[in-house]
């Protein structure tokens, strides 16, 4: 027989010794914690007239071992039961039965559990949220997936049920625990907000003070905040959105900012929580200078799952964000008062004390964003309202399609465009409702954007549905701020205006960055990323199968409303190549609205081919210099040196056009 040798023996000590250790922390995790401090919201009013007069339906009930007593609350929400345990435990099982009536089952769904360590639940993180209607008559039990250790734990009843639970326990051991594993609700984020006393959100003018923490693979991030509600239109919805703001700047998911304001979109309308993400996706493909980050993440407010939302940034001027040169305090003394400003073409402007401005030619509503109505001095508002007026009166002016003294002066055409083309891409009938512009210091010229607003793109405006069944663009049937529709419409009698855009639209559909295949890949992906939350989203708001806001159909289901958007990217791209005269086939314009010739550039040389019969070119540089005219019908590259050029190209038909191409 074969003896073990002492090393072998050791060995075989020290798992034995693991093995015991391990039983040994199981029968911990499976004790039942005494309910010796019991904690909760008071019940005050005997509401239940059916019961004897000497009956009320206290917390303790929640902890009698009775299946046939329980705890009802005379508030309808935000009310809880739980234990002051003492000391730290970490939490391995909880035990819960609803109360014994035909309705108690569904009471429960949505019920969290959650673990504390300041009294006032403060710092609350969940240990579980029920999702599935529990048995009648017995304990459902189940595991906890958190290594944290709690001193205080309770259970939250759902919105509106007056918690109404037979039996609650709580499983565990005595321990501080770590951070190693966090419970969150679905693969999104969770995000936990807890107001100082549970304090309702109540405005959108006065913050409440708070705690927040942010769950996300195994980690946490927490910090206090400050918490008001936002959003004109959808300020008014059951699902309310929100502005957050940290104590402490804070880099989110990687986002190119960091910032303490952001803000939770809550995605009333649009039953897919995506096409404010498919904006920004499209609003990163075209490069325009700034996209709003986003992120879509569960919510938890005061201890009550409210739903899907969008964490996003704040539309700001900021370091990743708005990027632009701000005045300081000292510049205030100076006569230059350029920069840098951003402002809002806001149709709801009106609503605000102050900090906006109505223009002096269409009588546009236009809020000044930074610097704030609190911080901006009498001298800068005057400036940036008559340089907006400056802008309005180029557009309109006699001379507007000059290069040098038009337009052109004050709108940086390109990012006109990319955000013309993320409006028209989208079918947001409120591109122009509300429309973000911004200008750096020392310029004269407005840039514009970021995108914002898309809830009621992809065809999810019953007033306009479905859009691409229209023959004109989708700005002239939506909702404008007073005014802007005419400025669009005259900027798109610019024949320079029509060709920028067109090649600019070509040169994405060229590169692949606006490809079906590419936008309808991308909603799968957002699809099959929200999938799991969007399930319990509907099943806190009851609204998949109604109509809300400016629904133009109800899809029925999930996979329905995703569908739709589908649909109507897949209809919006071949509608725009047919508008823009652009074919996928060969990536050329195939209008006859167009001079019949390509450009493009290459180092120190402007290109021209494709003849398909003479034309007549112009190339002038920006100081309007005109360096090289000629008849031309062969593949040519005219040298130039770096810089910025105006392309002009006509043929015997009287066709022309204007372009701006800029060799490096």
């Amino acid at each position: 027989m074969n003896l073990l040798s002492n090393n072998q023996l050791k060995t075989m000590l020290i798992f034995v010794s693991i093995y015991v250790c391990t039983l040994a922390i199981h029968a911990q995790t499976s004790e039942k914690l005494p309910a010796t401090n019991i904690i909760g919201t008071a019940v005050s009013v005997n509401y239940d007239t059916n019961a004897p007069s000497t009956t009320v339906n206290t917390k303790e009930n929640a902890f009698d071992g009775k299946l046939d007593t329980y705890f009802a609350s005379y508030e309808r929400s935000g009310t809880w039961v739980g234990l002051d345990l003492g000391e730290k435990h970490i939490i391995t099982k909880v035990a819960y039965a609803p109360r014994n009536d035909q309705i108690g089952p569904g009471r429960i769904v949505l019920g969290m559990f959650e673990g504390a360590n300041n009294p006032d639940f403060s710092d609350a993180i969940p240990l579980l949220m029920v999702t599935e209607a529990p048995p009648l008559g017995r304990m459902t039990e189940q595991d906890i997936y958190c290594s944290r250790g709690f001193r205080y734990v309770r259970y939250v009843g759902p919105n509106d049920v007056r918690c109404n639970v037979a039996e609650v326990a709580f499983y565990g051991y005595k321990g501080a625990g770590n951070n190693t594993r966090l419970h969150q609700l679905t693969n999104l984020p969770t995000i936990v907000i807890s107001t100082v006393n549970a304090a309702e959100i109540v405005s959108k003018d006065v913050f409440r003070n708070g705690f927040i923490s942010i769950i996300n693979n195994d980690s946490i991030y927490s910090d206090l905040l400050e918490i008001r509600g936002r959003g004109h239109a959808s300020w008014g919805f059951p699902k309310k959105p929100y502005r957050i703001k940290f104590r402490n700047k804070v880099n989110l998911f990687g986002f190119p900012a960091k910032a303490r304001t952001w803000t939770l979109i809550n995605n009333w309308g649009d039953k897919t929580f995506m096409r404010n993400l498919l904006a920004f996706n499209i609003s990163k493909r075209i490069e325009m200078d700034f996209t709003p980050a986003a992120i879509p993440v569960d919510l938890i407010l005061n201890g009550e799952y409210k739903g899907t939302y969008v964490l996003c940034d704040q539309i700001e001027i900021n370091t990743g964000r708005v990027d632009v040169q701000e005045m300081t305090a000292n510049d205030l003394t100076l006569p230059n008062l350029s920069g840098g400003y951003l402002l809002e073409v806001d149709a709801y402007a009106s609503q605000e004390p102050s900090g906006w401005f109505t223009s002096s030619r269409q009588r546009t509503p236009v809020r000044v964003r930074s610097p704030k109505a609190d911080e901006i001095r009498s001298q800068q508002f005057s400036y940036i309202w008559n340089h907006y007026n400056k802008m309005e009166d180029a557009v309109f002016a006699y001379n507007y399609q000059d290069p040098i003294n038009g337009y052109r002066k004050y709108i940086d055409t390109e990012s006109f465009i990319r955000q013309f083309l993320v409006g028209e891409i989208s079918g947001n009938t409120d591109t122009y409702w509300s429309t973000y512009m911004y200008k750096e210091r020392d310029s004269d010229i407005f840039k514009f954007g970021p995108v914002w607003d898309i809830d009621l793109g992809f065809d999810n405006d019953n007033r306009t549905y479905p859009i691409n069944s229209h023959s004109d663009w989708c700005y002239e049937y939506g909702s404008t701020a007073n005014g802007f529709r005419a400025v669009v419409r005259n900027l798109l009698t610019d024949p320079y205006f029509v060709s920028e855009l067109r090649y600019i639209y070509a040169n994405y559909r060229k590169s692949g960055a606006l490809t079906k295949n590419e936008l309808l890949q991308t909603a799968d992906e957002y699809a099959n990323l929200i999938s799991q939350s969007q399930r319990l989203n509907f099943m806190r708001w009851d609204i998949l199968t109604a109509s809300v806001h400016q629904n133009p159909r109800v899809w029925g289901s999930y996979q329905g409303e995703v569908d739709n958007v589908k649909r109507y990217l897949a209809e919006r791209i071949d509608w725009l190549d047919k508008k823009m005269g652009y074919s996928e086939v060969d990536n050329t314009f195939i209008t006859s609205d167009l001079p019949p010739v390509m450009v493009y550039t290459q180092t120190n040389a402007i290109c021209f081919s494709n003849f398909l019969r003479p034309v007549s070119v112009m190339i002038v540089d920006v100081t309007g210099r005109t360096i090289f005219t000629n008849i031309l019908q062969d593949d040519i590259q005219v040298a130039v040196s770096k810089g910025v050029y105006f392309i002009t190209i006509s043929d015997s038909k009287g066709l022309h056009t204007t372009q701006k191409r800029i060799v490096y």
